[in-house]
């Protein structure tokens, strides 16, 4: 259970409240290289932790994520035209850069070199960016925090070893946070009750129907934390150790495995306190990924049909570019009563599927936070472990960013270059796992 308080506290994300200032010191994923290909191409419209924003390259290939609107009338940028190295305004032609500079105010011609801090006044926010793991990334804190990128090794591989995606999800972030955490889910909400386990898209999920409560430790570090779930396989014991790190990424493993060369996890960035943009990363370190490879992380993300990118309005009225699930809460998720009673234990195909049908499905604070749940109903037990881990380290989070004091999660980018790990051995302690599978090593 949760006090109300701090659930406030963690589910909150706009401009000044304390998560989102929190969520502002951290590199966030924005969106996908993919979408922002051509120089001089079609912008993107955004909404991260409150703000309305626009992505676009320049037509030098420079990536700037801006606000959305003009200084001059509000009017939105989408519609301008992108050339010249800069974003122009169709309704009266304000010309602003990746800075957020204003560079021309053509239908008053002398007003930037006549009028005293004339550039200063008409510059509109613009946010630090990188490209890396096929993701564009940006910084919305003060510049003088910035920190580190932090070096995912997805983010590290040449092209070809990694896909990234990303989706709409309607819920308050942290309900998809603490779902890609809670490891006990995947003996229910992804069960399959026919042969041939693959099709759900969780490679290795098959080593977790044996034994439905998996006992949980949870080993704090300067990121985040690992969280080990131990279960029962064969006479031996099955361990999926999974990589937390502030303030909502993730790393799952894959099956088990000798050399841990694939991985993936996803990335929960708030919209606003009510909606949620995931991003999922898949990458080898070995090899490209393989077509098979790819058509299993594209099913288990997108089945069935793929997603389609388009457009949303925003309860607020601003309109966002993403890709919408075909299943969602208006088709119940295409949910299949026939195959619930002999394929699988939802009777919903795809993983991300059965996880949203529930995350945004979830019993709400109220009508106007329809994404957020209550969490002080709830009644926790020991496989929510990590959960509660994560809830009280991000508490004590705030409070030292609340207090002025340096955030050890931020110090190096390095600390984000380990590996989640997935083994059936004879070891029983997780520190002795954690020992015999050292992660940082693995991805050093």
């Amino acid at each position: 259970m949760l006090r109300k308080d701090e659930n406030e506290l963690l589910t909150r994300v706009g401009p000044g409240t304390p998560m989102g200032e929190l969520f502002r010191r951290f590199w966030l994923p924005a969106a996908l290289s993919e979408e922002l290909t051509e120089p001089g191409g079609t912008p993107v419209r955004l909404r991260i932790l409150g703000e309305d924003l626009l992505a676009f390259r320049d037509s030098s290939g420079k990536i700037g994520i801006i606000e959305a609107y003009c200084s001059h009338r509000q009017a939105p940028l989408f519609f301008g035209r992108n050339e010249n190295c800069a974003i122009q305004c169709p309704y009266h032609g304000w010309r602003f850069d990746v800075n957020g500079e204003c560079v021309e105010v053509p239908n008053s011609q002398n007003y930037l070199r006549d009028t005293p801090n004339a550039k200063e006044r008409l510059a509109i926010v613009a946010y630090p960016t990188h490209e890396a793991g096929e993701i564009v990334w940006i910084y919305m804190g003060p510049r003088e925090h910035k920190p580190d990128f932090p070096n995912f090794e997805f983010t590290k591989v040449p092209k070809g070893y990694c896909h990234a995606s990303r989706w709409l999800q309607r819920s308050n972030w942290l309900q998809g946070a603490e779902g890609e955490i809670d490891t006990s889910h995947i003996s229910f909400a992804h069960k399959d009750l026919s042969a041939g386990h693959e099709k759900v898209g969780i490679t290795g999920l098959q080593y977790s129907m044996e034994d439905d409560s998996p006992v949980l430790s949870v080993k704090e570090t300067d990121y985040g934390f690992m969280s080990g779930s131990r279960r029962h396989y064969g006479g031996k014991y099955f361990w999926r150790m999974t990589q937390w790190m502030t303030p909502m990424f993730s790393l799952i493993p894959r099956a088990p495995s000798d050399d841990f060369t694939s991985g993936g996890g996803r990335a929960w960035v708030p919209v606003d306190d009510n909606n949620t943009i995931t991003f999922a990363y898949n990458f080898r370190v070995d090899r490209p990924l393989s077509q098979p490879e790819l058509q299993l992380i594209e099913e288990g993300a997108h089945f069935p049909p793929r997603m389609k990118r388009g457009t949303v309005q925003l309860d607020e009225g601003h309109r966002i570019d993403t890709w919408l699930p075909s299943a969602n809460i208006d088709n119940d998720y295409l949910v299949d009563r026939e195959a619930q009673k002999t394929i699988n234990f939802t009777g919903i195909w795809g993983v991300n599927e059965q996880d949203r049908c529930l995350q945004e499905s979830l019993r709400a604070t109220g009508a106007r936070d329809r994404g957020i749940v209550d969490r002080s109903r709830e009644h926790l037990v020991g496989s929510d472990l990590a959960i509660v881990a994560a809830r009280r380290r991000l508490l004590r989070m705030i409070k030292t960013l609340q207090q002025g004091e340096p955030l050890k999660e931020l110090a190096r980018g390095d600390l984000y270059s380990i590996r989640a790990v997935s083994k059936v051995c004879d070891i029983a302690d997780f520190d002795a796992f954690i020992e015999a599978y050292r992660t940082d090593a693995l991805a050093s």
